[in-house]
């Protein structure tokens, strides 16, 4: 009895060796696949990028707010600002890469990029942190995504904002903006301005874009559903395409600002 039960665990033991085996075969047959499925899709993005009109080009997409700064809130619904520019630069992200940009987004989630009690005001430290991921990608461009409010009302229709007196921003701003009302056809159509903010200053083409009144009714019930965030981010998208499309040779940007000064975190 002794022998059989020696030899029936010897078998055992056998069985249980090749299964380890054939186990972690087919494991590193399934990580070689995902690995081969990865370097695939990395390739046709690539591709995809080489041969689109904005190949070559670094993009910042900045959604604006997050985290503890909800930005305006939906007058009718309490919907947050920072949510729906969230959603409005994901959606804008993948439509620029799509036609071949390199994308660098300040945040993809809902967070704020600031300590939780930092040694200076926490909006500046979130600016100076936002400034620093678009300088350290070398982007060439920067989107920066809004929602607008107004004590009235009666105020709607999206409107972009670009460096006051920077003619760089103006032409991108200017482009951005018709793509926008030719896309929405929003009631009341507004044109680009000019305006004082920290993420139009950072030396490249730059446009800070409202994409509607979270304090219209009607334009908060739209902005609220992702079918027409969707054709938001499409006609900025559009905008860009277009800008890059002029055939006359681009005003230079302004310097970038020396905040040298400023405190640091």
């Amino acid at each position: 009895m002794k022998r059989v039960g020696d030899s029936a665990r010897m078998y055992a033991g056998m069985l249980l060796t090749v299964t380890m085996m054939c186990a972690s075969a087919l494991v590193c047959c399934a990580g070689s696949n995902a690995l081969a499925r990865g370097r695939e899709a990395g390739a046709r993005e690539a591709s995809a990028q080489a041969e689109g009109p904005l190949s070559g080009m670094t993009i910042a997409v900045d959604a604006g707010h997050g985290g503890y700064d909800g930005g305006a809130v939906g007058r009718v619904s309490g919907a947050l600002e920072k949510d729906l520019n969230l959603d409005v630069a994901k959606r804008l992200s993948r439509l620029l890469q799509e036609q071949g940009a390199q994308v660098v987004m300040t945040r993809t989630g809902d967070y704020a990029l600031c300590d939780e009690d930092p040694p200076i005001r926490k909006k500046l430290q979130d600016m100076q942190r936002r400034a620093a991921i678009i300088e350290q990608a070398g982007a060439q461009m920067v989107l920066s995504i809004h929602m607008n409010e107004y004590a009235g009302r009666e105020e709607s229709g999206p409107q972009v904002f670009y460096r006051e007196d920077c003619p760089a921003g103006r032409l991108l701003a200017g482009a951005l903006q018709e793509a926008l009302v030719g896309e929405l056809s929003p009631s009341r159509v507004r044109e680009a301005g000019g305006g004082d903010y920290y993420i139009l200053t950072l030396g490249v083409p730059s446009a800070l874009v409202e994409c509607g009144f979270l304090s219209n009714a009607g334009e908060e019930a739209l902005l609220r559903t992702a079918e027409y965030r969707e054709r938001v981010a499409v006609a900025i998208a559009r905008g860009v395409l277009a800008w890059r499309a002029l055939p006359a040779e681009k005003p230079k940007p302004l310097p970038a600002v020396d905040r040298s000064g400023e405190p640091r975190g």
